[in-house]
Order: structure tokens, then C-alpha cells, then sequence
């Protein structure tokens, strides 16, 4: 026999109370959808109700907050002015969880040395451009560790440089990016990379270096982010000058306003935190979360091979 269960009267009312929640949520988030777009002077989006419904579990994670940032900046950037792109590595092209997650029984048992190594990073990071910037790495680390430069210097390479390499072999890089930047590609942009960090330490960057015009360690070029040295450099391989190059970094301190600096374009990528959380750049022309976001930023739409 089929039992059917009469509904309490206060669950009904829960329901419909519920229900009208949703259905204000829905006109509401169309309105302030629109009213922004209108504001910036953007084009003001066709939002059908079934579309924001869509959205909706991207509005509660922040994702529609964060495409409502980024448009409003990119309307201050004109894209035909941009001639090429380029990227920093870590926690950029690749999520630094990612990478966190794999470093605590690499960390532990080192610890004092990583300490010592931030500490000599954050002088470095403030250091002129030097020629000799690798001595003058481990002349630090030496004095922090009581030991001679030279046994600095092994040390560095044996715990940072090379130990660290297989750390990446299995780290996967964000979602859409390679794709992103193949696209990036084929419609004439440069492709450039930029990185505090060795690039050659995460081998062929995900298949990204075989589309690079330019792949430059911040090292190499005798200083760390934010000097404007390593910002030049690059513009000067990739022939360009810095106002025709968008760059693309996580880091706000040194990616952002390191190339700001220097008259770059910058996108900062942000972490998809709650709205409540998040927070947009006062100085980059483009605050996002997702590369899809940003692809959509400069060529109006979402396109991968497989579509």
C-alpha cells in the first residue's frame, strides 16, 4: 500500500518562506549584475533567470563577485595595445597548496635551514641588481648558517635548487592555462616567462616553455622581484616595451607592483576566497581567480582545442 505522509503545516510555510528567499536572491543578484555593468559602462549583459540560477554556486564560492572585479577593471585596458603576455611560475601558472601539500617530511628535517633561507630571500628581494648575485646569495646564507660561502652554495643547490625539482614532477598546473596560452599564441601575442625561481627547475613548465619567446629566471638577471631589472630584461628579449606587456603574477608585493613600476600592464591572480574575504587591486589593470576569467577578459569568450 502506498503511505502518503500529510505535510505539517509550518513545514509548508518553511517551504515557501524558503522559496521566496531564493526567488528575491534571483531578481536581486540580476539587478546589481546589471547595475554594475551599467556603472563601469560596460555592456550590459543579457542575465536570463535560468543563466543566473546557473551561476549560483559560483556566486556563493565568489566566482561571479570576482568576474564582476575583473570586468570592471578591464574596461580600463585597452588589449590592442598589448602585445605580448607573461607569466610568473609558482603560485601562478600552478596553486601553491599544491605544492605545499608535498613539502611538510621535505620541510621538517630542514627547517632550520628553510628558516634561514626565507630570512636571506627577504634581503635578497631588497638587494640592487648585482652580476654576481648567486655569490652574494650564499655570502648570506653563510653568515646565517656559521658555515663557509662555498658550502652555502652546495647547500643551496642540493636542498633548494635541485632537491626541490622532483617536488613539481607531479604537480598539475591551473585549469585552462595551457590551453590559454596556446590560444595566446596562435593570435600573434609573445609569450614570456619571468620567475624568482629557476624556470628550468619545473623542466618544460607543463608544456608551456615550447610556446615561449622568452623563458627568464629573476636570478639570471642579477636581481629579485620587485627590482625593476628582471621587468626590463624581459621587455628587452621580448624586444617590446613595457607598456605592450600584460603580466601575469599572484604575488601583489612583488609581481604587481614590481611591474607596474616599470610601465607594465599587470593581472593579478587572486585565490577564489568568499567574497567576504577577497579583496581587488588597487593598481592592476585585472584582478581574477580563474584563467577562464582572464582568456574571457581579452578575447570575449571561453575557447579550448577540444571544442
Amino acid at each position: 500500500k502506498t503511505r502518503f505522509i500529510t505535510p505539517r503545516i509550518h513545514d509548508l510555510a518553511n517551504l515557501l518562506s524558503f522559496l521566496s528567499i531564493i526567488s528575491t536572491l534571483i531578481t536581486q543578484g540580476k539587478r546589481i549584475i546589471k547595475n554594475i555593468f551599467i556603472k563601469v559602462g560596460a555592456r550590459e549583459p543579457d542575465i536570463t533567470t535560468n543563466h543566473f540560477i546557473m551561476r549560483l554556486p559560483y556566486l556563493i564560492t565568489n566566482d561571479a563577485f570576482i568576474l564582476l572585479v575583473y570586468n570592471s577593471r578591464v574596461n580600463t585596458l585597452d588589449f590592442t595595445k598589448i602585445k605580448a603576455v607573461a607569466f610568473d611560475i609558482d603560485g601562478t601558472l600552478y596553486r601553491t597548496w599544491k605544492f605545499n601539500i608535498r613539502m611538510p617530511f621535505y620541510f621538517l628535517p630542514r627547517s632550520f635551514f628553510f628558516l634561514k633561507y626565507g630570512l636571506v630571500r627577504n634581503i635578497m628581494h631588497k638587494t640592487p641588481a648585482t652580476e654576481n648575485f648567486m655569490e652574494v646569495q650564499a655570502e648570506h646564507m653563510a653568515k646565517k648558517l656559521h658555515c663557509s660561502t662555498q658550502e652555502a652554495k652546495e647547500r643551496l643547490d642540493k636542498v633548494i635548487y635541485k632537491g626541490l625539482e622532483k617536488k613539481f614532477l607531479h604537480i598539475k598546473p591551473c585549469k585552462g592555462v595551457l590551453d590559454f596560452i596556446k590560444r595566446l599564441k596562435k593570435n600573434g601575442y609573445k609569450i614570456g616567462i619571468l620567475s624568482d625561481f629557476p624556470p628550468e627547475q619545473k623542466g618544460d613548465i607543463w608544456g608551456i616553455r615550447d610556446f615561449c619567446d622568452v623563458v627568464l629566471g629573476s636570478e639570471e638577471a642579477g636581481a629579485l622581484k620587485p627590482d625593476a631589472t628582471p621587468f626590463l630584461k624581459l621587455a628587452d628579449q621580448l624586444q617590446l616595451k613595457p607598456e605592450e606587456i600584460l603580466y601575469v603574477g599572484n604575488n601583489h608585493k612583488y609581481d604587481i607592483v614590481g611591474s607596474k613600476n616599470v610601465g607594465m600592464r599587470a593581472a593579478w591572480i587572486a585565490l577564489p576566497l568568499p567574497f567576504w574575504w577577497w579583496r581587488k587591486s588597487k593598481i592592476a589593470d585585472i584582478t581574477f581567480s580563474h584563467f577562464y576569467q582572464l582568456e574571457e577578459a581579452i578575447f570575449g569568450d571561453v575557447k579550448h582545442d577540444s571544442e
